[in-house]
Order: structure tokens, then sequence, then C-alpha cells
């Protein structure tokens, strides 16, 4: 499984990492929420050490809501406390020395140990409440902040198309393919690469009765140009962090 993941790379904008890969996780039911927004209004939550990356002059941030159904290290059996727990992370779009990535606000998770462990690899992760069901077609997703309860997102989405992949040079390829993280601690940039298959998105349709995360943008980024894709599954590797 692993070796025919790592064999299909065409669909990358960027290099495989060097190395081997350090963990393994499964990525299910993802929404991918995307809200454009104008780049003077991101930049000043991007380090100065990234350069914002922008599609036909707009920047975009994104909500994904998930469920991570199998986290293992490489050659170590599975760990069931932090083998599944639901996820929420809010990114936007950047660029270092000419690679795409992406730089996240925040990811909110179910389990405080995987939390634990991850602000220790510098990445913003939060201990939220958290909750997911299928009723119907529909996933009803609910998330709060520990520590402060107006982080919250709540609502339910389902796709509204068949599955197909993003073509290369169009926005929702753009948005997706994304293989390389960011993040920043006092002066230090750190990066974590990713490789999976490409992506496979259904169009989604999502009610939202609550999203408090980004309190940065202004309410009409949250209006009728919301874009929103649907995902199954992917199977996700992942490099260590290293220092940029």
């Amino acid at each position: 499984m692993y070796k025919k993941i790592l064999q299909e790379t065409g669909h990358r904008d960027s290099p495989l990492p060097a190395g081997p890969w350090m963990m393994t996780q499964k990525w299910d039911d993802l929404l991918f929420l995307h809200l454009p927004a104008s780049p003077e209004t991101i930049r000043r939550y991007v380090p100065d050490q990234m350069e914002l990356d922008t599609y036909d002059g707009e920047a975009w941030v994104s909500i994904i809501p998930f469920k991570i159904s199998d986290m293992r290290i490489r050659l170590l059996p599975s760990f069931p406390y932090i083998r599944k727990f639901l996820e929420l992370n809010v990114r936007t779009y950047v660029k270092r020395d000419g690679i795409p990535g992406i730089y996240f606000f925040s990811l909110d998770a179910e389990k405080l140990l995987p939390v634990l462990g991850a602000r220790m690899g510098t990445l913003p992760y939060y201990y939220a409440n958290m909750g997911m069901k299928k009723r119907g077609d529909w996933f009803h997703y609910h998330s709060k902040r520990h520590g402060n309860r107006e982080l919250a997102f709540k609502g339910r989405y389902r796709p509204m198309s068949e599955s197909r992949f993003p073509e290369k040079g169009t926005l929702d390829h753009w948005l997706l393919e994304r293989y390389y993280l960011w993040t920043q601690v006092k002066d230090h940039v750190f990066t974590v690469g990713i490789h999976h298959l490409p992506w496979k998105v259904a169009d989604a349709e999502a009610i939202i009765e609550k999203q408090g995360l980004t309190p940065f943008l202004p309410a009409e980024a949250t209006g009728n140009r919301m874009l929103l894709h649907y995902a199954h599954s992917r199977r996700v590797l992942f490099w260590p962090l290293k220092k940029a």
C-alpha cells in the first residue's frame, strides 16, 4: 500500500520530502470549506518569512472538519487511545522558496495526548470537545474549544455530485494539492512534508450553524462565494518536522 502511494507523484507541484516517512494517518469524510479573502486581510496573520499564496489575486482560508481513523508511527503497532479521533483545521495558502504549501491558524482535536505532542512539535493544536455522526447522507459535526467556547464550529455537510480528480491549473487543484506545511516559533521556521494519492472530491452542500474559528475574517467572507468539497478518504504519510 505505502509503496503504491509513494510511486504516484504526478499530481504534486513539489518534490517528495527527503528520507523515509515517519507517521501515517487515514483521513475520512472530509469537508473542505473554502472562503475567499483579500490578501491584505490575511497577510497580517501570516509570518513575514512566508509568502502569501493567491489565486487570481485572491487569498483563501479553508476550514476542514474530518475524522482520523488510523494513526500510527512507522514500523510500530497502533496505540488504541490515539488511533482514532476528530480533527478540525483552519489554514491558508503560502509559499516558501517557491514551494506551495499551507500555514495553519489552528488545529483542534478531541484527544489531549495528540494535542500535547503536536504542540511540542510547534503546531498550533488545541484541545476541543468534538462530535461527528452520520444521519442519512448528512455528516453532523460540532466542536467547542476548551477554554474558549466561542471558538466553535457546528454544522452538517454532504456530497452533492460524483467524485472527480481536479485538473491542474484549476482553483480546486490549487486549494487541495498541497504537500508542505510551515510553522514559525520566534524567528525559526519549521516544515513538515506529507504525501498522499491525488484528492478525489465531490461538490458538497453544507449548512453551518456556528463558525467562530475565523474571527479575523470580515463577515462577507462567509457569504455566497464559499467553495465546498467533500472527500471520502485518503491515506496520508508524514515526514519528520525539521527546521526550514
